[in-house]
């Protein structure tokens, strides 16, 4: 007609595939981990509270508490002349009479280490940045001789001396002492002893400055390399526990990085994995401090792209399959994922390990008690769930998914009820009371999988028409404000607007009427946010009679007509579904158009 092609009728696919694209995935913030301002190897909140069973941070080191002879002899290697000690080799040739010339170790020790170590022995009464300059002078002059490691004859006089400084008890000082023994190669109590010091040493941020300036973290890294749990855990420890202090330095974070810490990271946690019998208790105090270590090199954006490429989320998994029991390390590691999952090449690496959604549900069953690692654990899973699919079927198929994951919300949805009489009892002691704003954030990332996993067509149907599920959505909608919980009952009712997408035995659809007058809250609130999301539903639900009826008796209409001033495009589109809805009942075109609403 008039040259015009008549429309095009949408096929019954494209109708339904136009209406997908309103299920929509659900973001939230990443929950805060405040900083621990005080350097423990334990912190106050970790379930190591016996002090008789952990390591200590704190312990008394002196010049005796150093072995005077190291474990292992040295080599005896002789070594070739030096070019920067020819003119000393001239000065010992001159006083050399049955015509044999000294070697060129025997010459670098008369001349200038002894030299040294004498004036570091008389040094009483010199500076701490005099002593430190003569054992940087030590240091490099062995470097240059090649005497550094156990090549050197007369290394254990070097190293009786060393100890003895500690005795300053400066942490500048131990910091250069313990450098020196490292590149010393020194082993058993002493390597022990060493480690100590410089953990000690680490313990303040005021000494960050001096492990920018030397090879402490190097030789560090190198320990970690090189020994045994079963021989030098302890060692490993107090090495593990300084990398977490340094981490938190943004400074030296990237340090850590450039040094290849993640892939020393990745190697241990081998190591530590295949531990057993009596080494595993140790094994455990040492993975506390590394995956401590790794959540704080989880904050820089170089390490990404490092995280993925040495195999650290599978690591981790492995960890947590082994320890699933220990509180504190399953809880560092959900801080670990919940920052990496944000990123998509690290949530990408995640959801590609076999079995991480069953394992992240049964971790949650097993500490369902501890707050901090529900919320990250939660978050992770929605943040792998809002990537596509596949992750929302996988989530869904593992075994007890739902039941977890409702109990969850029942629990954290009542945690300020008082405990029932005859209930009984868990076998763990129970958790700390948890304030209003801890169990939201908990309830708030539960809902977020729930929503994001229902646009997956085979999952939808089943969510929509649990009953329990439903019963705790329109629950949280009673219970909260708007005021108080206002990203929470807007999470909920987006899910509930995921979930009314589905039609059939859906539970939504039989309490329509109830959770229009829900929605009510939301649409009277302050918050655009809650009053979008309201609007959403509405326009869901008033595919039904009643519910319009509900809609016009209650107004809703009208603030729907006045939703179309709004300059956010998705308000004035979601109140022209419900006006459109409504309209298809002739009585009540005359209430929108005595609103305004054709005009507008």
């Amino acid at each position: 007609v008039n040259g015009e092609y008549p429309p095009v009728r949408k096929t019954c696919a494209e109708i339904v595939s136009e209406a997908r694209q309103s299920l929509r995935v659900q973001s939230t913030q990443r929950p805060f981990t405040p900083r621990d301002e005080q350097r423990h190897l334990f912190g106050g909140n970790s379930v190591r509270a016996d002090r008789d069973t952990r390591p200590p941070s704190t312990f008394s080191l002196c010049g005796k508490s150093f072995d005077a002879t190291d474990s292992r002899p040295g080599s005896g290697t002789r070594l070739s002349p030096l070019n920067h000690v020819s003119s000393l080799t001239q000065l010992g040739s001159k006083d050399n009479t049955t015509g044999t010339k000294e070697d060129a170790e025997s010459l670098t020790w008369k001349n200038v280490i002894a030299p040294v170590l004498q004036r570091l022995e008389n040094g009483s009464e010199d500076s701490v940045d005099r002593l430190c300059d003569l054992c940087a002078d030590l240091h490099h002059t062995l470097a240059d001789a090649d005497m550094l490691g156990r090549r050197c004859n007369e290394r254990s006089k070097i190293l009786r001396t060393l100890f003895r400084l500690v005795d300053h008890n400066s942490s500048q000082l131990n910091l250069h002492i313990a450098e020196l023994c490292l590149a010393m190669s020194v082993s058993g109590n002493n390597q022990l002893n060493i480690c100590k010091l410089i953990f000690q040493s680490s313990r303040s941020e005021a000494n960050d400055i001096f492990f920018q300036k030397n090879s402490l973290i190097e030789l560090l890294l190198g320990v970690l390399n090189t020994e045994e749990v079963c021989v030098s855990g302890e060692a490993l420890l107090y090495c593990v526990g300084t990398l977490k202090f340094l981490s938190g330095n943004p400074k030296i974070l990237k340090l850590l990085l450039d040094k290849n810490c993640i892939g020393v990271a990745q190697r241990l946690i081998q190591k530590l994995c295949a531990v057993e019998d009596a080494s595993i208790k140790m094994a455990a105090h040492i993975l506390v401090q590394l995956t401590a270590t790794l959540r704080n090199l989880a904050d820089h954006p170089e390490s990404r792209r490092l995280f993925v490429s040495f195999s650290i989320p599978p690591a981790l998994c492995q960890v947590l399959h082994h320890y699933c029991e220990d509180e504190d390390i399953c809880t560092n590691i959900s801080r670990v994922f919940s920052k990496v999952s944000s990123y998509c090449e690290c949530c990408l690496a995640l959801a590609r390990i076999p079995h991480c959604y069953q394992l992240f549900l049964d971790l949650l069953s097993k500490h369902h008690q501890k707050q901090d690692l529900v919320v990250r654990f939660l978050f992770t899973l929605g943040n792998l769930t809002a990537k596509g699919d596949e992750p929302r079927l996988q989530l869904f198929q593992c075994t007890g998914c739902m039941d977890t994951l409702l109990q969850l919300y029942s629990s954290y949805q009542r945690k300020d009820e008082p405990q029932q009489e005859g209930r009984p009892s868990s076998r763990k002691p129970p958790a700390p009371p948890i304030n209003a704003q801890e169990t939201d954030d908990v309830l708030v990332k539960l809902v977020r999988v729930l929503a994001n996993m229902c646009i997956h067509p085979a999952v939808g149907p089943c969510l929509a028409s649990n009953t329990i599920c439903i019963q705790l959505l329109m629950e949280t909608l009673e219970l909260r404000s708007v005021h108080e919980s206002e990203e929470l009952l807007v999470n909920v009712a987006a899910a509930i607007n995921n979930l009314s997408f589905y039609q059939e035995n859906s539970q939504i659809r039989h309490n329509r009427l109830a959770i229009a007058k829900l929605m009510m809250k939301l649409l009277l609130s302050s918050s655009m946010d809650a009053m979008l999301e309201a609007t959403r539903v509405y326009g869901n639900l008033s595919l039904h009679q009643d519910v319009r009826d509900f809609i016009i008796q209650n107004r809703v209409h009208t603030f729907a007509v006045t939703l179309l001033d709004s300059k956010r495009a998705e308000m004035c589109f979601s109140a022209c579904g419900v006006l459109t809805n409504l309209a298809l009942d002739p009585p009540k075109r005359v209430s929108l158009t005595l609103e305004g609403a054709s005009a507008k």
